[in-house]
C-alpha cells in the first residue's frame, strides 16, 4: 500500500511531487530544500544554513512518520557547488551518527529557486 505523507513542520512541495511516499516499510522522502517551512524563503544565504534547515526539513517528516535519522537507509545530496562538500560533512555529522547511511552526493548545475543544497532520503520503519 502506498501512503502519501504530508507535514506542515516541513515547506509544502514547490512541484507536482509529495513530500514523502511510504510503501512497503520504507519512506522516500523528496529533495528538501534549506527552506524555512512557515516563510517559504531560504533559511539564510549560506551553504550551512541551507543544509541545516534542509537537514531539519527531512527530520520533521521522518518525525511525522514516528521514524528519525537513525532509521535513515539512504541518503542523496545535490550540491550547487562541489566545493561546500566538506562543510556538508560538518552539518551532517549533527544528525547522523554510525552505522551512517549509504550516502552520494554530487555537483549539479543549478536546483530550484535557486538553492545551494538539495537533500532526498530514504528510512526504514
Amino acid at each position: 500500500m502506498v501512503k502519501v505523507i504530508a507535514t506542515k513542520e516541513a515547506p509544502a512541495a514547490v512541484g507536482t511531487y509529495s513530500q514523502a511516499i511510504s510503501a512497503n516499510g520504507m519512506l522516500f522522502v523528496s529533495g528538501q530544500l534549506g527552506l524555512n517551512p512557515q516563510t517559504g524563503a531560504f533559511a539564510g544565504e549560506d551553504f550551512k544554513s541551507q543544509a541545516e534547515q534542509s537537514l531539519k526539513n527531512i527530520g520533521a517528516i521522518l518525525k511525522s512518520e514516528g521514524l528519525t535519522f537513525a532509521n535513515v537507509v539512504k541518503v542523496s545530496v545535490f550540491l550547487d557547488n562541489i566545493n561546500d562538500f566538506a562543510a556538508l560533512n560538518e552539518v551532517y555529522a549533527k544528525y547522523f551518527v554510525e552505522p551512517y547511511p549509504a550516502r552520494s552526493a554530487v555537483a549539479v548545475k543549478s536546483l530550484p529557486k535557486g538553492g545551494l543544497v538539495e537533500i532526498e532520503v530514504i528510512a526504514a520503519y
